[in-house]
């Protein structure tokens, strides 16, 4: 399915929050992503004045490799850690039932459990240029091999903490470069045009790891803030080492999702005959670390 071009673009298709899991999974499978309207609208304004004066000090680019400071954005803030950082975040967003309904679609075709690999605001400044197209399951190179019959690797929920105009930066996406039959064509993605997700304060794309996007450039004079949540089969190892930033008291007062998510709990490979992966001594993590009693 080739993706649209200026004259035939349009928006991603969206539905409200609470829509069936299965419907959001074949839109999901068809388009590659999906808006999701209002899904965390009770939340939003809590999660910022949360993350406000940590995000007003915070400096933006990256210190890491040339590539990396490109990739990352050098006008863009990035903050991490925000079950720690955030209360809001804590006890209402990383177990959010209707969104983990849409990633469960996704994560447990094969993996009885999964990871929040990274949990990060992403906040483009006015000036940043546009990022560079990829697609998120390359944080695992090999699996660009499989292309689209691959498993699915990565997905994200990318919610909208400001307004999200397409002059303010709102991700662009291919729709429909879940299916093109090679990932590792750099020309094809280079050469197709993208569209902007655009969304209003409270709405998610929900996309697979499959989809090609990438922030847009800034070019106006607000700046574009996004909470970016990242899920991977618990088979694989996340972006985020949450068990070395969340402290062992704090995980405790996590839903025992949450403690999964995290790595406070192990993932038994059951569903497709695997083993136990993540424990000590062949013992659940979470009686090792008593977190049931």
């Amino acid at each position: 399915m080739l993706a649209p071009s200026k004259e035939n673009a349009v928006r991603l298709k969206e539905v409200p929050a609470g829509t069936p899991p299965t419907e959001v999974k074949r839109i999901i499978d068809e388009d590659g992503g999906v808006i999701v309207k209002g899904l965390f609208t009770a939340q939003v304004d809590r999660f910022n004045t949360d993350m406000d004066p940590i995000m007003s000090g915070w400096a933006a680019g990256y210190d890491g490799p040339e590539w990396m400071k490109e990739f990352a954005g050098k006008k863009t803030k990035r903050v991490t850690q925000l079950v720690k950082r955030s209360k809001t975040f804590r006890e209402e967003m990383l177990d959010h039932e209707t969104m983990l309904s849409y990633i469960d679609t996704m994560m447990l075709e094969t993996s009885d459990a999964y990871w929040m690999n990274a949990a990060q605001i992403i906040e483009i400044q006015p000036g940043e240029k546009q990022q560079f197209l990829h697609r998120d399951l390359e944080n695992y190179p090999v699996f660009r091999n499989l292309g689209p019959s691959g498993p699915e690797v990565m997905c994200n929920c990318l919610v909208a903490l400001s307004d999200y105009t397409e002059e303010m930066g709102a991700t662009r996406v291919i729709p429909g470069s879940n299916k093109w039959p090679d990932f590792n064509d750099r020309d094809r993605i280079d050469n197709t045009e993208t569209i902007a997700a655009v969304m209003e304060k409270g709405d998610a794309v929900i996309y697979s790891g499959k989809m090609v996007h990438g922030g847009g450039a800034n070019v106006s004079d607000r700046p574009r803030r996004a909470l970016a949540l990242a899920f991977c089969p618990g088979w694989l190892v996340p972006e985020e080492a949450y068990p070395f930033a969340i402290p062992l008291e704090m995980a405790r007062t996590l839903s025992k999702r949450g403690q999964q998510l995290t790595g406070f709990r192990s993932m038994h490979n059951q569903k497709m005959g695997g083993g136990t992966l993540w424990s000590l001594d062949y013992v659940e993590l979470a009686n090792v670390l008593n977190l049931d009693d």
